[in-house]
């Protein structure tokens, strides 16, 4: 039988984040070779990961990072179960060097396939799991490209957004965040009128005329009145539309061309936990 040292256990819980006791049990059993201790862990992760798939992952870190051009950036979540572990420091570490390495990737699948030191990024995930006892996964995943892009993480890392401007003008910066922010708070359906899809519009006109139904207004006026409820469903519902928060006399439209006359908002993405 091989001899476990203090050393061999806190070199396998450093690799692994395993705590001790799981990783001298890992090295027991493996005899003291490294490598197959670890596959028991993983192993080990597996089988939490298959008996907690079901479980709701509702908690977790919010993270949205760009690349140091400003020209793309990514935002993600790093779900849990508990607000116990989202708010422990090696998870949002954990969550923060994930958002890094998605930098390099257009879509979920691509980034969960990617080498995270050594091993897939699902294939962390599931020792997360094990090491852990929750289950944990990438739940949003979005990119964004633009000219400049900014971002922004509500206190909690509950919420991350982007926000795209078509240039890099001076305040870019500033006024990036300042949408992002709106963003954030504001929970915009789409970015103007022509995003926002036809679903959506013919549920809110349905909703708008069962409500003048029953206002008693007649039935032929009620396309022309639910056409004007849908302007203010744009103007609250759309990001460019929208009051702008930090100074409610203008809306997010009218700030972007107080930085900029020839500047726009070329697109956004907002990741929210629960």
């Amino acid at each position: 039988m091989a001899n476990i040292t203090a050393a061999d256990v806190n070199k396998l819980r450093k690799t692994t984040g395993a705590g001790m006791m799981d990783c001298k049990k890992a090295l027991v059993e493996a005899d003291g070779n490294f490598e197959k201790a670890i596959e028991i862990l993983r192993k080990k992760g597996q089988k939490v990961a298959a008996n907690r798939a079901d479980r709701d992952s509702s908690e977790g870190a919010a993270i949205a990072k760009v690349n140091s051009d400003n020209n793309a950036g990514v935002v993600i979540s790093l779900n849990c179960e508990t607000d116990f572990v989202a708010k422990n420091d090696s998870f949002v570490a954990l969550a923060r060097d994930m958002a890094d390495l998605a930098l390099g990737f257009d879509t979920k699948d691509a980034f969960l396939a990617a080498d995270f030191n050594g091993i897939s990024v699902q294939e962390k995930l599931t020792e997360q799991t094990g090491v852990i006892g929750e289950k944990i996964e990438i739940g949003g995943f979005e990119k964004l490209d633009a000219p400049f892009v900014g971002s922004y993480i509500h206190a909690g890392n509950k919420i991350a957004t982007l926000v795209g401007l078509s240039a890099a003008v001076n305040g870019a910066d500033v006024a990036a965040k300042d949408v992002a922010m709106q963003a954030a708070a504001m929970n915009p359906v789409a970015l103007n009128e022509e995003g926002v899809d036809q679903s959506v519009i013919d549920k809110e006109i349905e909703i708008a005329k069962d409500q003048l139904r029953q206002e008693g207004k007649p039935e032929a006026m009620l396309d022309n009145i639910a056409k004007g409820k849908m302007k203010r469903f744009f103007k609250d519902n759309t990001l460019v539309n929208q009051d702008f928060i930090k100074g409610n006399k203008q809306s997010v439209a009218q700030y972007i061309k107080s930085v900029d006359a020839d500047l726009e908002i070329t697109g956004f993405k907002r990741v929210a936990l629960g």
